[in-house]
Order: C-alpha cells, then sequence, then structure tokens
C-alpha cells in the first residue's frame, strides 16, 4: 500500500484535518522564511503535541545547521528529518549517526542526470519533486527504471492522485498545495486525498 504524507501543516485546525484524516505521516517545514507554511520550533512543538502519537512527525529543513535539525529530533519534536537543500551525503550519514533516526533527502528532478544523483544518496528514502513547493509536477518517464523507495511529490491532487500512483508505483506520495485552497489546508481535500 503506498504511504501518504500531508506536509506543510501550519494551523491547529490542520492538525484537526490529519487526525481525522490519518496519513501515514505529518510534515512540518521549519525555519524556511520563503514559505508561507514555515513554523518555528516553538509552533512546530505545539502542533505535534496535538497531532495524534501514531503519525509520525516530519520535520521538512532547507539548509540548516545541523544542530537544529538534531536537537529537533532528539527531543521528539520531529521523528523524521526530511532535507530538501544542497545538503552533502556526510551531513546525512552524520544526521543519522547523532541520532540513530531516520533521514530523507528531496532532491528536484529535471533530467536523468537529477535521476542518477538521487540514486546515489545515502538517505533512508528519497523525495523526488519538481522543485520546494512549486505545485508542479515533473516529467514522470525520468523515473523508468528507478527502484530505490521514494516519495512522488510536486502537482499531486485527490484528482490525480490514482493515476501517479497507478503509473508510478512509488513507495509514497507526499501532498501540500494540492490538499490546500487559497494557500490553508482544505479539509475535504486532505479527507480524499487520504481515502
Amino acid at each position: 500500500m503506498t504511504k501518504i504524507k500531508i506536509c506543510g501543516l501550519k494551523r491547529l485546525k490542520d492538525i484537526g484535518y490529519v487526525n481525522e484524516a490519518k496519513p501515514d505521516y505529518a510534515g512540518f517545514v521549519l525555519h524556511f522564511s520563503r514559505s508561507h507554511r514555515s513554523l518555528s520550533e516553538e509552533e512546530a512543538t505545539a502542533l505535534r503535541a496535538r497531532l495524534l502519537p501514531e503519525i509520525p512527525a516530519v520535520g521538512v529543513f532547507v539548509d540548516q545547521p545541523m544542530e537544529i535539525v538534531v536537537s529537533l529530533l532528539k527531543r521528539g519534536v520531529i521523528d523524521i528529518a526530511q532535507l530538501h537543500g544542497s545538503e552533502s551525503p556526510d551531513y546525512i550519514r552524520t544526521l543519522r549517526r547523532q541520532t540513530g533516526k531516520t533521514v530523507w533527502k528531496c532532491f528536484q528532478i529535471h533530467s536523468s542526470t537529477d535521476v542518477a544523483e538521487a540514486a546515489e544518496s545515502p538517505a533512508d528514502c528519497l523525495v523526488l519533486d519538481n522543485g520546494r513547493g512549486t505545485g508542479r509536477s515533473f516529467d514522470w518517464t525520468l523515473l523508468e527504471g528507478f527502484s530505490r523507495p521514494y516519495f512522488l511529490a510536486g502537482g499531486l491532487t485527490p484528482e490525480n492522485l490514482d493515476m501517479a500512483i497507478k503509473a508510478l508505483h512509488p513507495w509514497g506520495v507526499d501532498l501540500s498545495s494540492g490538499v490546500e485552497s487559497a494557500q490553508h489546508k482544505d479539509r475535504d481535500k486532505i479527507l480524499a486525498a487520504v481515502a
């Protein structure tokens, strides 16, 4: 069964929607001021406290100092780190060694070279995306023959989710803008996507 992550949770009511829908993962964007979904540590901690304990919290980071990510993992604010910047393989290995936690790495896919780079990553799981929250998909034919477990991200909505899963058989799907209306999480879209 394909896993599903609802990312970019920002408000208390978003947590309520996710607790109702029960996706496999819930995502918090941390310390990324260019995103309207960005949270401070304090905001993420407060939201995590209201998230059902059986839904793992994924912290999404872009080129953050490792000590920030380590602290959030060790304090249990998040269970998994998802790296969206230029973090090196050494960064990934060191983060996992220091915390014993799962590390995902996102790759922006625009060419077969990007796919090959992703395949070599030491991350536990990959997130393959068009960009950072663009809401657009990439050329999925680039993934033909790709054998590593990955989350498909970018441009996914409740309407195209079945088609994407049948075409690519990803390990998971990651939705954010596709389950929003006017830049806010939409309960009905979240429920439809998870269903």
